[in-house]
Formats: structure tokens, sequence, C-alpha cells
């Protein structure tokens, strides 16, 4: 066991910071600013509904600067900052953005991920030599340029650039906004000292109150912490010995993790919805979860249904099928079984529907049933007709009066249905 000993006592990485993190500084906010010019300098917040009950998903610096911060309502908002303008999503902008973004950062490597619509990862290694040999730093540059050429004057960026992912975001974090940063061996140190724990991607309040437990309450003595003390005491996993080698440079985050749950939820319109109104907005969800579940090429053993009523009170529940599903009628078929054990005599605020026990789609299988072939067939070819004629050309009829209501918003995580969106816009 030698090896793995000595595989955990490691120096700081003294590799060439190849990999460069691009992130969009307060992207929708700035968007909205680039496409209207009376809203420059102004606090601004994006949320996905103009209603008391939408939280702010975006906010420009000037209103982060007054306090603001994602996840506020709309009412907490306007009590930090009583002139901020609040300003509904409108994701055609932001599609046409992240496809210019994409187009750059393409143009300098194919080795290119991006991580969410406003983040993105260049990774030059293997490629240096063959496709750019200037310094990162003026490529760097080059985007900033680049950015505010194609896409506005008022567009900004945040750069980081190091010899693994999670160093180049930390140094993208550096110098808000329009920041550009190298991290590498010969400066980490000095960087570590001045951040807090909870300023490295990943730190939260529980991962810092773990640490805080074992004596670790800065970023240079975690990085000094030895592996078997991260590995079998703070994280007690193997995540521990990752975050060693994270924080000394070496790349362990350059995997796509698998998808656990698929879903979507709505704050809802109407302040005393009626029967009727819930189980349309629940049709809805269950139509366009469905859509991302084969989008993915998976299906789903589980459901989950999660309210939120006007008292604050909120009931979940969530049920494991024996078979797997796919379509939408199946994923509103089974939501509904959960949907009509819900407590009634209060309001409904917030409906969320999501599918997990998630495994790879098994539609290309031909059944020995004749109804289980005729579901797969014919809801390929809905999809088919969707996708060639427009969102919701062929739907259902229980979800009709949600279409002009619970219009596509941004769509945070996975850029898979991300894409999905850009093929259908």
């Amino acid at each position: 066991m030698p090896q793995a000993t000595s595989a955990l006592q490691l120096p700081l990485n003294r590799a060439p910071a190849l990999v460069m993190h691009i992130d969009l500084n307060s992207c929708f906010a700035t968007v909205e600013q680039q496409a209207r010019p009376l809203l420059r300098g102004r606090p601004i917040a994006i949320t996905n509904r103009l209603t008391k009950n939408a939280c702010v998903v975006a906010a420009s610096y000037e209103a982060k600067v007054k306090g603001v911060k994602v996840g506020m309502t709309f009412g907490a908002a306007k009590v930090l900052a009583p002139d901020i303008i609040m300003i509904e999503t409108d994701p055609p902008k932001y599609h046409h953005v992240y496809q210019i973004l994409v187009n750059i950062m393409r143009s300098y490597s194919p080795n290119i991920v991006m991580k969410s619509i406003d983040e993105g990862i260049i990774d030059f290694s293997g490629t240096r030599e063959a496709v750019n040999k200037r310094p990162l730093t003026v490529i760097g540059y080059e985007i900033k340029h680049r950015l505010k050429e194609e896409v506005g004057p008022w567009m900004k960026c945040n750069i980081g650039i190091a010899p693994n992912r999670f160093l180049a975001k930390t140094a993208a974090s550096l110098h808000k906004p329009d920041g550009l940063d190298i991290i590498d061996h010969s400066n980490l140190r000095k960087i570590l000292s001045k951040l807090k724990l909870t300023d490295l991607t990943g730190v939260a309040e529980r991962n810092q109150a773990r640490l805080n437990a074992c004596g670790i309450y800065t970023p240079l003595q975690f990085l000094n912490a030895p592996a078997d003390l991260l590995k079998r005491h703070v994280f007690q996993s193997v995540c521990g010995e990752d975050w060693y080698k994270r924080l000394r440079g070496y790349e362990v985050d350059d995997f796509e993790s698998s998808v656990k749950t698929v879903g979507r939820q709505f704050v809802l319109d109407d302040m005393q919805p009626s029967e009727e109104t819930l189980r349309s907005r629940l049709a809805y969800l269950c139509e366009t979860t469905a859509i991302k579940l084969r989008y993915k090429d998976l299906c789903a053993r589980g459901i989950y249904i999660y309210l939120l009523y006007a008292s604050g009170d909120a009931w979940y529940e969530r049920r494991m099928f024996k078979s797997t599903f796919f379509s939408n009628a199946e994923v509103y078929r089974r939501a509904t079984l959960l949907f009509n054990r819900r407590p009634r005599g209060d309001w409904v605020r917030m409906m969320a529907v999501s599918c997990y026990g998630l495994e790879p789609s098994n539609m290309a299988q031909v059944s020995l049933l004749d109804e289980v072939n005729r579901e797969v067939w014919l809801t390929e070819t809905v999809d088919q007709i969707n996708s060639q004629f427009g969102e919701f050309t062929v739907t259902y009829a229980s979800s009709l009066k949600a279409k002009s209501v619970v219009s596509q918003k941004i769509p945070f995580g996975s850029t898979r249905y991300f894409e999905l969106l850009l093929n259908r816009a």
C-alpha cells in the first residue's frame, strides 16, 4: 500500500494553468440592461413571474450593493431597494447570448463544457500546441472584447485561469465584475489567505461546520490539512481525498454527474385557484417533466409531489412504482394519484412535480405486449410532430389552459435541456 499513501501526500500542482472558467456577470440582469439602455446603472431584478410570491432569480450589481439576493421575494427586495425595477424573464434573449458565448469559446478550443447557461469552461490541455499558443491571459481579454463586440458594450464577464476547474472558478470570483485572475502554485497560498471558507465553491454552512468541528477555520488550514483527516474525520468519505487534491490544483471534477431527479415547479398565478386551475397546472408540469425525461433518454420509477400553501405549510408525498414510465400520460396519471391525497382547506401557492428512481430509457426495446409498444410509438410520433411543427402542436386538452400562463422560463442546472429549448426556439 505504499503507493496509496504517497498518492495522498501531494505537493501543489506545478502544471501550467490551462483551464479557463468564464462567468457572465449577473447574466440575465446584465442582458436586460444591454437590451434596454434606460436600465443601465439602475438596480434591477429578474423574476420568473411578476407576482408577490415569485422570487428574484437574478439581480444587477446595482441591486446587489443594496442587499438584494437571489431567492428573495418581490416584497423583500423592495424593502431593501425601493427603487428596484422588477422584470419578468425573457428567455429568447438569454438563448441568444448563450449561443454567442458557446461559439466564442469553441473558436479557441474544442474542449469546452457549459456548466450552466451563464458559465463555461475551456480546457486547453492537449490542444495548446495545435490550436492556440498565445498566453491564456491574452485569450481571456480577447474573449471579453468579443463579448462586447458581439453582444454589446454593457456585457461583462469574470475569467479565472488555473490548473484545474475548481481553482479556475475560484479565480473567476476574485474581482467581480469583469475581473481576470490566475491561480497557480506560485500564488495559491497567498490568495487562499485572503478568503473565507464559504468563499470556496462547495463549502456552504454544512461543510463549514464539518471543517470547524475538526479545527479548520480558514482556507489555508483547509489546504494544509492531511488527506487522512479530511477523509476519515471531516467528510467521512472519499470526498475528503477529492478535496485534498482539488485544493492543490489536481483535477477531480472533470466528469458529468448523473441525473438524480427531473422535474418542474410553478408559483401559482391565481391567489385562490380553483380545482380546475390546479389540475390544469399540474397537467402542464407533468407534460413538460415527461418531455425532459425523454430528452435525457431516461425513464423513472418514482414520482414526487410538493405543494406550498398560503399559510406557509408544505405538503409532499412520493411513491415508487414497480414499472418504469416515460410518457406524458403516465407521468400525469401517477402524479394525480398522489395529488388526490393532498390536504384541502387552504390555497395552494406553489406546486412541484419531480421524477426520481431514474434509469436509462427502454423506449428502443420492443415489448412482447402490444399496449406497451403502442404507448412507445404514440409518444415518439407526438414528439416528432412537436419537434417539426413547434412545441405543443399536439398536446393534452387538460393542460391547454396552462399553456398561456406557465410559459417556459430559465432552465437552471443541466444545459442538455437548455439545448432542447434552443432547438425548439
